[in-house]
Parts: structure tokens; C-alpha cells; sequence
């Protein structure tokens, strides 16, 4: 199967959307079953798997609401994708360890995806803007 940006777009869009839906299950089964999921400078480092993607989701579904993304740009290789993104939605919990008392909350973030030649996300590596999530939330 040839991985088109199309196709990247409509997978990366299915990922968001569970993410806005809170839906764990939903966000897992864009990915592999022995994915690698890394969220840069989150405290237990990257996971690997459904299992402990899982438990990333579940700590980031509590402390963060009302999710919107909004794309800035996206760059494509032949299996991975770049992905720029505007973030928004409230603070309800201790979003990385800061107290979010409901407060809104935007940021930047770039996630770099890598697929496998079937079209199901293999590696996430996300990295935020923790300068700006600091301010708002110091």
C-alpha cells in the first residue's frame, strides 16, 4: 500500500478525533499493538504498547477537557508524517503536574508519526510547548 498524504491526513484527523472524544480506545486502535508512544519530558519516559499508551490516555483524559486541535502545517515522507498543531481546551485537572482549576489552556505541539507500510501508526513522538503551558498555568 502506498502511504499517501491523503491518507496520513485522514489517519492523523481519526487520531485527533478520538483524542476530542476522550475515546481510549478509539486513539489505540489508530495504532500498532507494540507501538511506541512518546510524549517528550512526560515523567515515565516513552511506552510501548497499547497497555501503557493506555495509561498515558487516562492520566491525560483527566487532566485536560474540550479538546480542539487546530493544524498549522504538516510535512510528508514516503511512512511518516509532521504534524504542527494548535492545541485548546481547559485545564480541569494537574495537567503535567501544574493545577489547571479549569483554567483555559493553549499551546503548540508537533507530533511525528511513523507508519507501516499497511497505514497504522507505529511511533508517536510528541513534543509541546511546555513555555507556554508554564505561563498559563504557573
Amino acid at each position: 500500500m502506498a502511504l499517501t498524504s491523503e491518507f496520513m491526513d485522514r489517519k492523523i484527523e481519526e487520531h485527533f478525533g478520538f483524542e476530542a472524544r476522550d475515546d481510549i480506545n478509539g486513539v489505540l486502535s489508530t495504532l500498532t499493538p507494540d507501538c511506541e508512544h512518546d510524549v517528550v519530558g512526560w515523567p515515565s519516559g516513552p511506552s510501548i504498547g497499547h497497555e501503557q499508551a493506555r495509561k498515558f490516555y487516562e492520566a491525560l483524559f483527566t487532566d485536560l477537557a474540550e479538546s480542539k486541535t487546530e493544524c498549522v502545517r504538516r510535512l510528508y515522507g514516503d511512512d511518516f508524517l509532521i504534524d504542527e498543531t494548535f492545541w485548546r481546551g481547559r485545564a480541569v485537572g494537574r495537567p503535567f503536574g501544574l493545577d489547571g482549576r479549569g483554567r483555559p489552556l493553549e499551546f503548540r505541539m508537533l507530533h511525528v508519526l511513523e507508519f507501516t507500510k499497511a497505514g497504522d501508526i507505529k511511533r508517536e513522538q510528541v513534543w509541546l510547548d511546555f513555555g507556554a503551558i508554564l505561563e498559563q498555568l504557573s
